[in-house]
């Protein structure tokens, strides 16, 4: 007898005792928990090589190094996840195309630099923000979603009660009990997805923020040779 009330209040067993759409509703949860934590260990990744490559790039910028032979290790060898290399491509291409232009202005040299830049920081900024409405939307939704089958098995637990002649604790237990396990499950997908959405975003908006540092200061050295050669 006591084996049976345990079988029949463990989790496996009002999970599949639970009704259609309370199941559907925790497997929509499931999968979108699964399809965030995927999406938070790439992105975490993701982030942690773009600052890595970021550092190692400022410091050969740094180092001295003639920005020509830089564009063309560079060039040569690119690193897709180092965003400020991309910038640093973007500017100097367009230094150097500009330049070679005879009777080119130096401050109109300096204006298609600037724009050069500002689309490749855009493009890394559209790379650092991708999956970040997925987590947003699983964050924000999924505890209404499970809610909403918690609601839906909590209905369908007090329409049984309708049908019984004596209505006991231990009958409406296990509806409600297996109702509860949605809204669970719906913050169990919602709060990593919310704490890796805050967290994604302040470290992108990090990122992004050193990418314009280093292309005002990138700017500020093209615009020095520009001006000196033209003396």
């Amino acid at each position: 007898m006591e084996a049976n009330v345990v079988d029949h209040t463990s989790m496996w067993s009002l999970i599949s005792n639970a009704s259609i759409v309370v199941q559907l509703v925790m497997l929509t949860l499931v999968a979108a928990s699964v399809t965030s934590w995927i999406m938070i260990f790439q992105r975490s990744n993701m982030l942690r090589a773009a600052k890595k490559s970021l550092e190692t790039f400022e410091e050969r910028f740094w180092s001295g190094i003639d920005l020509s032979k830089l564009y063309r290790q560079a060039g040569s060898n690119p690193d897709p996840d180092c965003g400020v290399e991309q910038i640093f491509r973007a500017g100097f291409k367009e230094f150097s195309r500009l330049r070679q232009q005879a009777g080119v202005d130096p401050d109109a040299v300096m204006e298609g630099v600037a724009r050069a830049m500002r689309v490749a920081i855009s493009r890394e900024e559209e790379k650092l923000e991708q999956s970040l409405p997925f987590l947003a939307t699983v964050g924000s939704t999924s505890p209404y979603i499970g809610l909403f089958g918690t609601v839906w098995g909590i209905m369908n637990s007090f329409r049984g009660l309708a049908q019984v002649q004596q209505a006991t604790l231990a009958t409406v237990a296990p509806g409600i009990a297996e109702a509860l396990i949605a809204t669970a499950i719906g913050l169990f997908a919602a709060i990593p997805a919310v704490i890796a959405y805050n967290r994604f975003a302040a470290r992108g908006e990090t990122l992004v923020g050193r990418y314009y540092t280093f292309a005002d200061e990138f700017q500020a050295i093209l615009h020095r040779k520009v001006h000196t050669s033209d003396e």
